[in-house]
């Protein structure tokens, strides 16, 4: 039904854990699937959906939190479980498989509204060469120019600034334009 009433390329995650779950959200319209805990767990996941529907389409989606200085472990299970595995090599070893995006959420900032994670979103940025959206901490504006500029981002998601209406994406947008940011419309 989404696919339906919206016209962006849209990813979907969330309990994908065969081929098979992949297959089924691409033919509902998605145009990218995100694996977790699935491709955590049986990381042979992130290589046969790539090599069955390209790495343009495996987005590893990375909850991530702080657990020593400079160092972030792996948390899967909706960000309860920590994995002992470094959010660094997790996402170098995900992108060999063949993820060819990763969705980096820093449990440490999620939620906070007081800016992403820009530390740990250069680290991951440095280590791999697949596009990096950093998600977790938008609180304003500056937030955005920030995770860029400084965390080496590719693309930043934010949600409880849209949803409540403190910020338009256009706003976003247009700050970013402003800023001497390339902006698709």
């Amino acid at each position: 039904r989404t696919a339906k009433q919206v016209t962006i390329p849209f990813s979907v995650g969330g309990g994908i854990r065969t081929v098979e779950d992949m297959r089924m959200m691409l033919r509902a319209g998605a145009d990218k699937i995100s694996v977790n805990t699935g491709g955590f767990k049986n990381p042979q996941l992130i290589t046969d959906c790539a090599n069955e529907f390209g790495s343009q389409c495996v987005v590893l989606s990375l909850d991530a939190k702080r657990v020593g200085k400079n160092r972030w472990n792996v948390f899967i299970n909706g960000g309860r479980t920590d994995t002992g595995v470094s959010a660094i090599e997790w996402a170098e070893t995900a992108t060999k498989l063949g993820a060819g995006e990763i969705l980096l959420t820093s449990i440490d900032t999620d939620g906070t509204k007081n800016g992403f994670n820009i530390e740990l979103t250069k680290r991951v940025s440095k280590a791999v060469s697949v596009p990096i959206i950093a998600s977790g901490g938008a609180g304003k504006l500056d937030d955005f120019v920030d995770i860029f500029k400084q965390g080496k981002a590719d693309a930043a998601l934010a949600a409880s600034l849209f949803h409540f209406g403190e910020l338009t994406i256009q706003e976003v947008k247009d700050y970013l334009k402003v800023k001497g940011f390339a902006i698709r419309e």
